[in-house]
């Protein structure tokens, strides 16, 4: 057959795939997102995160060291404090759980880039991300206490913070604030596109931050919308956001596509923990192949536009480049 075009010709070998490979990797855009409990002396795994666990300060950093050696420079601290209250006071307290792994990570890890998640899920005794009226979160009064947590997460060390309370107005209040307080430079990567999703299923048991009444519909996003997103994405950026965030990744993103084409920020996108246990569960029934389900899921996730991979595999994706399997 006489044909011209023949797409098979860029195919027919790996060093020519890789050499026209349209989605490029690194292990500088990992995010790997660490559970830092109060306490000394454990490491317990999480039983819906087969693999994944809870560090007090003294033994995080035997995970710290297992990835600045893969390449993985980059981690997002979640609070698990012993105390709750209705205010989530323990979010920013001068010596809470993440302010007290910070200042561990920045003296024995100096060339770590730590970066925080902001809310107030975990802190507070009703588990959902603020301070409530009634049964109903209360979104201009929170705004403060956001602020005043991101704000105690950069005097402890945190080069960047990550609001995920998807309050209105939240981006706005905390650069504000960090700005006052001569934080000029700490870039702020926003939870813009937080979708209310079943995927958050295992996080809420890592991190002990199921609300205790209702769900979290009122502020987290409807995931029938994508016009939405792109407004809240939008809103977000205006408010002083640096990057901007979709959560969660593997169903979502078309957003992350959409997103792409409206804004001049980098994206960033988190496999969350529902996405990590299905892998494992599959795997470990022997009905996929782990490995190759991790590459595939990762490159999505930046073919779909992402510059940034928040994932519970950042060590493993890393040693898959490292072995020229992605990337």
């Amino acid at each position: 057959m006489n044909l011209t075009i023949r797409p098979r010709r860029l195919r027919s070998g790996e060093n020519l795939r890789k050499m026209v490979r349209e989605t490029r990797m690194d292990p500088s855009s990992l995010i790997y997102p660490l559970f830092v409990r109060e306490g000394s002396g454990i490491k317990e795994e999480i039983p819906t995160m087969p693999g994944q666990y809870r560090y007090t300060v003294d033994t995080m950093g035997e995970k710290l060291e297992s990835l600045q050696n893969a390449g993985v420079t980059s981690v997002m601290f979640f609070g698990i404090p012993d105390a709750k209250d209705e205010v989530g006071s323990g979010a920013y307290a001068a010596n809470g759980i993440v302010q007290q792994a910070l200042r561990r990570a920045r003296k024995d890890f100096p060339e770590m880039y730590l970066i925080t998640d902001v809310c107030m899920c975990e802190y507070t005794s009703h588990g959902h991300c603020g301070v409530l009226h009634g049964h109903e979160v209360d979104n201009d009064r929170t705004l403060k206490l956001l602020a005043q947590t991101a704000l105690s997460h950069a005097e402890a060390g945190a080069d960047m913070v990550a609001p995920s309370d998807m309050m209105d107005g939240r981006v706005a209040a905390i650069r504000s604030t960090l700005d006052e307080h001569g934080f000029i430079n700490t870039p702020i990567m926003s939870y813009a596109v937080k979708y209310a999703s079943a995927f958050y299923g295992p996080f809420r048991d890592a991190a002990g931050s199921a609300p205790s009444f209702g769900d979290r519909k009122s502020y987290q996003m409807d995931y029938h919308n994508s016009r939405e997103g792109i407004k809240e994405a939008l809103l977000d950026v205006e408010e002083g956001a640096d990057i901007i965030m979709v959560k969660p990744a593997m169903s979502y993103l078309d957003m992350v596509a959409k997103i792409r084409q409206e804004v001049h920020v980098p994206i960033a996108s988190y496999s969350v923990s529902g996405e990590y246990s299905m892998i494992k569960a599959g795997a470990a029934l022997g009905y996929i192949d782990e490995e190759k389900i991790i590459c595939e899921t990762a490159a999505s996730a930046f073919r779909a536009g992402c510059d940034i991979y928040l994932t519970y595999f950042a060590e493993d994706i890393a040693g898959y480049m490292a072995e020229g399997k992605i990337g």
